[in-house]
């Protein structure tokens, strides 16, 4: 009995929230006697095919070293993505019986793939949906009736849909959408992967942001302004920041810790693997997440801050979306309204001199990621879902 993560939002073994996301999925199911297989569909230039980690196989359908300088080459090769796609599904199913594909991608004609090939292999086509669904269709009158129109066909094209938050299992009910087959699954993650990964990468105490490195949506900034007061009061506390960034965010960046005048204490880390970026994160002395209050955030669940709760270290988060369902001020985080730079200084200012009640509240947030956040709870539960839909 198997299980196909099948999609363009993702790299494999290695990559950003998603890939975490998919290997919190994948790990789950395989423990709970159901066999991943991942599919990465984007049309991705990599050096291996096809490999496995922790015994989760994964594929790279696309299968090219280098871009073509010829357009035609290249759509023939697209094309051919496809049909090996379609082989890989078909001989999975044969050898080990598809329960379901689950789907992850922004385009149309990706989960049209994915429903084709459920036909194909008799089986069950899930929807992965962990963010709002017209973010991407805001503008002109026409991109937005577009975007209404794909997540219709979306909607009607599946057997099922994990949702990561009560917005986004509204938002589709509002929609006409059954509610059997909605499903609420909240942000995972395996908790023992962020236990302590050896020493210290830093000298000295440090906070820690790592995740996405922008100003509209992450807002990195607000983080890099609060610092600045903080360090103040504490000059031998560094702030680390880690993350994907484009050369154009890094700039900003850059210009703003020199604005400031907090370059000797501030560090932006090189792109690094993530056991390295592992080690950065279980080793600090406060995790800091932040996020712009927008359409993203109402309807998303910041998976970098169940990982962060995974470390048993003091947690500061700005307060968006859905996170205070989960999590209480000064009970399991410490939690900031959105935009605040004053009100996250002052956090981070108590939270160095209560360090101890912070490492209690700390050690609070994390048993939620033993329970309600745990990749092996969630996955048994959507592996209980996918069961209870009807081919």
């Amino acid at each position: 009995m198997s299980i196909i993560i099948f999609g363009d939002l993702f790299s494999f073994p290695e990559g950003g929230a998603a890939t975490n996301r998919v290997y919190s999925y994948a790990k789950g199911f395989k423990e709970n006697g159901v066999n991943p297989y991942v599919i990465c569909f984007s049309s991705e230039y990599t050096t291996v095919d096809e490999g496995a980690i922790d015994g989760i196989p994964y594929f790279y359908p696309f299968a090219q070293r280098k871009r073509s300088p010829y357009f035609i080459v290249r759509r023939w090769q697209t094309l051919q993505k496809y049909f090996r796609a379609y082989r890989l599904t078909r001989r999975i199913n044969k050898n080990d019986r598809l329960i379901a594909i689950n789907s992850w991608s922004n385009l149309l004609v990706t989960h049209i793939a994915a429903w084709f090939f459920s036909k194909a292999c008799k089986t069950k086509m899930i929807i992965e949906c962990n963010e709002h669904p017209l973010r991407l269709h805001q503008g002109s009158a026409f991109n937005k009736k577009f975007g209404k129109i794909k997540a219709n066909m979306e909607a009607v094209l599946c057997d099922g849909m994990l949702c990561i938050s009560r917005f986004l299992v509204d938002f589709f009910e509002k929609r006409g959408v059954s509610k059997k087959k909605l499903f609420l699954v909240p942000s995972t993650v395996d908790p023992f992967s962020f236990s302590q990964n050896g020493s210290t990468p830093v000298p000295g105490k440090y906070v820690g942001y790592f995740g996405s490195l922008s100003f509209k949506r992450d807002n990195v900034d607000l983080l890099i302004n609060a610092f600045a007061r903080f360090n103040s009061s504490f000059p031998g506390v560094r702030l680390i920041l880690g993350g994907f960034y484009t050369p154009v965010g890094k700039k900003q960046i850059v210009e703003m810790i020199e604005t400031l005048g907090i370059g000797s204490s501030v560090q932006v880390l090189d792109l690094l693997s993530r056991k390295e970026i592992l080690r950065y994160i279980t080793n600090a002395d406060i995790l800091v997440m932040t996020r712009s209050k927008d359409l993203e955030s109402d309807a998303s669940y910041p998976s970098k801050l169940t990982e962060f709760l995974a470390t048993g270290k003091p947690v500061i988060s700005v307060n968006v979306g859905e996170i205070s369902d989960f999590l209480i001020d000064k009970e399991q985080a410490f939690l900031v309204a959105p935009g605040d730079v004053q009100a996250l200084t002052e956090k981070m200012l108590f939270v160095f001199n209560n360090y101890e009640f912070a490492r209690q509240v700390g050690q609070r947030g994390k048993e939620l990621t033993g329970g309600i956040f745990n990749y092996n709870y969630q996955a048994k539960r959507m592996i209980g879902f996918i069961n209870s839909l009807n081919n």
